[in-house]
């Protein structure tokens, strides 16, 4: 059984996270119930930190994406350990501001912002507006010409390399929704219109090939592509890039068939290769960006349901259903994602009853966890714990059958946060307005 950072069984045989009891967490917040360990958070930020500072040597920026999982507690932690912040939607922006954090620290990405988001991001001055089309630019150089207002942008390149991973999150190749194709002229374009373009100044490229990714050969082939981009940028154009993002994706560990690598080693490969493609191009040292998200909140979220019905098919399968399912991790529905899980009242039992884990949805579908091991003593009440829940889970959860959002706590030192209450029935419906037309039709009805 493989734990994370500050996961330990206690003497109860009950999983402990941060110093904190589960079976204690389940009792005051309810399940399920989305845990942070919190000294695991500040780890994963200073590793990135720490590694970029010892391999780059130049200037560097660790931007978090938010995407992964954005809650105000998250930027401001974030913003404490020195990371900017990579977000995609005025949700992002308001909620890093709510935080605390400056708005020249964050990044903002997204194939389709909409005018009310750029103005938003204009007004507020971010630091930095990722460019994802012509069509973008042209939007944004409008819209900043008439509110006075000269913003910082990259421009999001496809350079063209697919990430080994699954093909919902690889976004580098050239068949991509994100961003604007090298090979096909395209980027050398839009450098052209941008350059010319006196509303916006343009102040770097950006890349991402994907998530979730082992492979560092990808990192480094996108490296060098953007790296060849910014030279023939040069010789035709006259522009040296002076911040280069190559964005984010380091896989991180769900089974045990999975070997992720570190941010060490990442920065080792990636601030190596570029240095020497720089020194062979002739090309000054630009400020080096990368915006890690899932490495830094993926093992440090366990999810707590309790478990209700068991169904024995004889023959076949049995099935354990829990409180909780696709409304707060779609994952496994959406991308066939695995997860080791544990009982965490009865941690130090030997899990040998093989079981499937379902849902409460109502969908044939809502399938958490396929043929896995639990004690053979397993019950109506008893608590599960599923590892590394902590990215992309709550920013994805739903209300799907109109179930309410789980409750999300920091654990750290023995003590536990309350950072996101849980929803209620009446904040499910609290949006909803009926016509008056309705409402007489329901009278007449009764």
């Amino acid at each position: 059984m493989h734990l994370y950072g500050t996961q330990e069984l206690n003497a109860l045989g009950h999983l402990t996270i941060g110093g904190v009891d589960t079976v204690d967490l389940a009792s005051e917040y309810g399940t399920p119930l989305y845990v942070f360990d919190e000294a695991l958070l500040r780890r994963n930020c200073r590793a990135y930190m720490d590694a970029f500072a010892r391999h780059w040597g130049g200037e560097y920026a660790v931007a978090y994406a938010s995407k992964a999982f954005m809650v105000t507690a998250m930027a401001a932690l974030a913003h404490s350990e020195g990371l900017h912040l990579d977000v995609v939607s005025g949700g992002e922006i308001a909620t890093a501001l709510k935080a605390g954090v400056p708005a020249e620290r964050l990044f903002f990405h997204g194939n389709n912002k909409s005018p009310d988001e750029l103005e938003f991001a204009l007004q507020v001055g971010l630091g930095r507006i990722m460019v994802d089309s012509v069509d973008e630019l042209e939007l944004l150089a409008d819209l900043a010409g008439r509110l006075g207002k000269r913003p910082r942008i990259f421009l999001r390149l496809t350079p063209g390399v697919s990430a080994h991973t699954h093909h919902y999150i690889a976004t580098g190749q050239l068949d991509s929704k994100f961003g604007i194709a090298i090979e096909t002229g395209a980027a050398m374009a839009a450098m052209r219109q941008a350059l010319a373009t006196p509303a916006v100044e343009l102040v770097g490229l950006h890349c991402h090939i994907g998530s979730q990714i082992f492979d560092l050969e990808g990192y480094v082939a996108a490296a060098n592509r953007m790296l060849d981009f910014m030279a023939q940028v040069r010789r035709e154009l006259g522009w040296t890039c002076g911040e280069l993002n190559l964005g984010g994706g380091l896989g991180v560990r769900y089974t045990d068939e999975d070997a992720p690598t570190t941010p060490d080693h990442l920065a080792q490969v990636l601030c190596t290769a570029v240095k020497a493609k720089l020194a062979d191009l002739d090309l000054p040292e630009p400020r080096l960006v990368v915006e890690p998200g899932r490495s830094i909140v993926g093992e440090a979220g366990t999810t707590i349901y309790t478990v209700g019905t068991i169904k024995d098919i004889p023959g076949i399968r049995t099935y354990v259903s829990v409180n909780g399912g696709m409304n707060d991790n779609i994952r496994p529905a959406l991308y066939q994602a695995q997860y080791d899980i544990l009982l965490a009242n009865k941690a130090n039992e030997p899990a040998v009853k093989v079981v499937s884990v379902a849902g409460r949805s109502c969908e044939s579908g809502d399938m958490l966890f396929h043929d896995v091991a639990v004690p053979a003593g397993i019950e109506r009440g008893d608590l599960l714990a599923a590892f590394t829940t902590g990215a992309y889970n709550y920013s994805m959860a739903s209300h799907y059958n109109r179930f309410p959002k789980p409750a999300v706590v920091f654990v750290k030192d023995g003590q536990a946060d309350l950072v996101v209450r849980r929803e209620t029935w009446d904040d499910v419906v609290a949006y909803d307005l009926v016509p008056d037309r309705l409402k007489a039709a329901v009278g007449s009805a009764q």
